[in-house]
């Protein structure tokens, strides 16, 4: 993708915009996904009432758990839902702060995409709510920022402001953030988590599989950003960890092979495990205008693609 083509704005400018619906509207403007169907089909319906079985009713709706019970046959009705819950989950650790301090940086990228998420959601006539956490007022005590699902346009401007008063800091609870954000939901919907995915690895993967388990849609929005993808320095630099504080003097032209390939396969990693357990998944490159990496990966969920990446790189 070239990210300086005809009518794509470049990311710096879109992720600096102050005024955050502006910039959001902005992204939804240049998605252009087509069609009408929605991306946000959630869990699609939720269980009604039985019915007794009828010949040609379809047999995977049949509830063997009543047979069991009775032995008799019973066909379980769903209701359509017209709408869906969507919960937004921001990761606002250190991590999130790169480039520090930045206009373009990871965390800065993934509150325009939820602020666009947000506005195409509500504008569908769903609901919309976010979780995040920071620091609480004991040091290493987590504080949640929620915001229930609703939708409307005063709550989507309430959300937005909310949006934009994230700051990274610290760490955070991956996995207490993901699965209260499930919890809060009043039922099956759509859990977006946007992250570059650094904490806790196992415990995350393994709350993921578990609120995929209740029946929710899940999806992974993973944040690159180039310089830690490309480890695009120049000459010898100092580097330090955003949440430890460790530091470290490195020499890019030597380590760079290695890292590189050690950062794409744990980029593989997330992937593969998405695939497996049947939860979306997107790469969005930090680097790249976010209304053309957001259009790909509506487009491809629309299209019932699963576990692919939407940023492509330049």
């Amino acid at each position: 993708m070239d990210r300086n083509a005809p009518g794509a704005l470049p990311p710096t400018l879109v992720t600096a915009i102050d005024d955050l619906e502006l910039a959001a509207r902005v992204v939804v403007e240049g998605l252009r996904v087509g069609g009408h169907r929605s991306p946000f089909q959630g869990a699609g319906a939720e269980f009604h009432q039985h019915r007794p079985y009828r010949i040609g009713d379809d047999l995977k709706h049949l509830d063997w758990k009543v047979f069991a019970r009775s032995d008799r046959l019973y066909t379980r009705q769903f209701r359509e839902s017209t709408n869906v819950g969507v919960m937004l989950v921001i990761d606002t650790s250190a991590s999130m702060d790169f480039p520090p301090r930045a206009p373009d940086s990871k965390l800065r990228y993934a509150i325009v995409l939820a602020a666009a998420l947000a506005y195409l959601a509500i504008e569908q006539g769903n609901a919309v709510g976010f979780m995040s956490l920071a620091a609480g007022a004991r040091e290493g005590e987590p504080r949640l920022h929620y915001l229930p699902a609703r939708s409307g346009r005063v709550h989507l401007r309430a959300l937005l402001s909310q949006l934009d008063a994230l700051q990274a800091g610290g760490v955070w609870d991956p996995p207490l953030a993901i699965g209260r954000a499930a919890e809060l939901l009043q039922r099956r919907g759509l859990v977006m988590v946007l992250s570059d995915f650094y904490d806790q690895e196992t415990a995350t993967q393994r709350e993921l599989r578990h609120v995929v388990q209740h029946g929710h849609d899940v999806a992974m929005l993973q944040l690159v950003a180039a310089a830690e993808r490309d480890l695009a320095y120049p000459q010898q630099i100092e580097l330090q960890d955003l949440e430890s504080g460790a530091k470290a003097l490195i020499d890019p032209a030597q380590m760079r092979e290695t890292y590189t390939a050690a950062h794409a396969e744990f980029l593989a990693h997330w992937q593969q495990f998405a695939w497996q357990e049947g939860v979306d998944y997107a790469r969005f490159d930090c680097d790249q205008p976010p209304e053309r990496t957001l259009r790909d990966y509506l487009v491809r969920r629309m299209n019932g693609g699963r576990g692919e990446h939407a940023a492509v790189r330049a």
